[in-house]
């Protein structure tokens, strides 16, 4: 082999040497952050597996506590928070209503930490319950400002119940101008507008 030869894999190697010194730290962190990362996202699993089987667990236990009779059936879910926590938690309240029980179900969507995404779904629902139940402002209040056609109507459904017509008409027409023509609720919606004395809108048609 010639001294030129070696000359150049000493400088091959010498270039190696100093590339690694330059980017070794780099490599090394990038290694350590993504196996960080992938650690942090099997926790994250392993928690949200845990947090699904004890929602379950919890919602078993509340309708045990429902067919037993028990009058605090929905004590098995206060506090539990998640989406499979506040499914579970519709589910009972459901049960309890049919089951001739809706101050439980009332209780029951009360003392959960709804997930964000089921959050104007369980809104609705207590709202609706607070209405069968004759606490018109109590369901105002649950809705709040909500304004897609559900909570609109249900506003108009609690207006009408206290009492407040004129005001009932106004949500009415608020949740007709947000709906299709050919949704299915809109005939339920234009009923309640003319029973509580209002004129349909021009786009809705004739009856």
């Amino acid at each position: 082999m010639a001294i030129d030869d070696l000359l150049d894999e000493h400088e091959q190697g010498e270039r190696v040497r100093a590339w690694l010194r330059k980017n070794l730290p780099g490599i090394l962190a990038g290694l350590i952050v993504g196996i960080a990362a992938i650690w942090g996202l099997r926790q994250w699993q392993e928690r949200g597996l845990a947090r699904q089987q004890e929602a379950h667990a919890a919602y078993s236990q509340a309708i045990a506590r429902l067919q037993a009779g028990e009058e605090d059936a929905g004590a098995a879910l206060a506090g539990q928070e998640g989406l499979y926590a506040s499914l579970g938690a519709l589910q009972l309240a459901k049960a309890q209503v049919e089951a001739g029980k809706p101050e439980d179900a009332i209780a029951t969507l009360r003392g959960i930490k709804a997930d964000p995404a089921l959050q104007p779904v369980v809104r609705q629902r207590l709202a609706q319950l607070l209405v069968a139940t004759g606490k018109p402002q109590e369901a105002l209040d649950v809705l709040g400002e909500d304004a897609d056609a559900v909570a609109l109507e249900l506003r108009g459904d609690a207006l009408v119940a206290a009492g407040k017509a004129e005001q009932a008409r106004a949500e009415y027409q608020r949740a007709l101008a947000g709906l299709d023509a050919e949704a299915p609720a809109r005939r339920r919606v234009e009923l309640k507008l003319q029973e509580a004395g209002g004129q349909l809108p021009e786009t809705a048609g004739s009856i």
